[in-house]
């Protein structure tokens, strides 16, 4: 064989690069200026919208891995989901779970739920209301004047609004709500 053949075979025989992988695709949650939701793949900003979710600000005495206490306000339990699932850290998820009375069976099969839920992209944090009944007011008071209106019913659950992995999919995890030790804790 002629000398110039060689480096040829030899380039030939070597193995090709490893394909790409793609990276997953982050689905974001904007509202626009007419106050319209509106779901992209680009930043809220090129659209000319704003961010459903806002960046979360560090506050004093509870950062970092030490937490300063529990979450008083249902503002201060979604932004610790917003951050466990931010840091994929099932064990900041877990750590606002309300464990009492879950035997160890049940407990796994809830790490593995929590497992799940910080594995996903995060779009967005609802409240969860209850199903309410119809207001009914007496004749007599509503001939006497003006009837006011109820208050807005407390929040029973927090809807977590996802994807599955790098698809557009969604996903929705909704966890209950309960208040123990003047705290909010978060329940499957």
């Amino acid at each position: 064989m002629k000398p110039f053949v060689w480096p040829l075979l030899c380039a030939l025989c070597l193995p090709s690069p490893p394909a790409q992988a793609q990276a997953p695709q982050r689905v974001n949650r904007c509202t626009n200026a007419q106050g319209d939701t509106v779901f992209t793949d680009r930043r809220c900003d090129a659209l000319g919208a704003t961010s459903r979710l806002p960046a979360r600000t560090a506050s004093v005495g509870n950062t970092g891995i030490y937490r300063a206490g529990c979450a008083r306000r249902l503002s201060e339990l979604t932004g610790q989901i917003r951050d466990a699932v931010s840091a994929r850290d099932v064990n900041r998820l877990s750590s606002i779970y309300l464990w009492s009375n879950v035997s160890n069976a049940t407990a796994n099969q809830i790490i593995g739920r929590l497992e799940s839920v910080v594995q996903r992209p995060l779009i967005d944090i609802a409240p969860v209301y209850p199903e309410s009944a119809p207001v009914m007011v007496d004749p007599a008071l509503a001939a006497a004047g003006p009837v006011e209106a109820p208050s807005r019913p407390r929040p029973i659950g927090l809807r977590i609004e996802q994807t599955l992995g790098s698809t557009a999919t969604p996903a929705r995890t909704v966890f209950g709500l309960r208040r123990q030790y003047g705290c909010f804790w978060i329940t499957l």
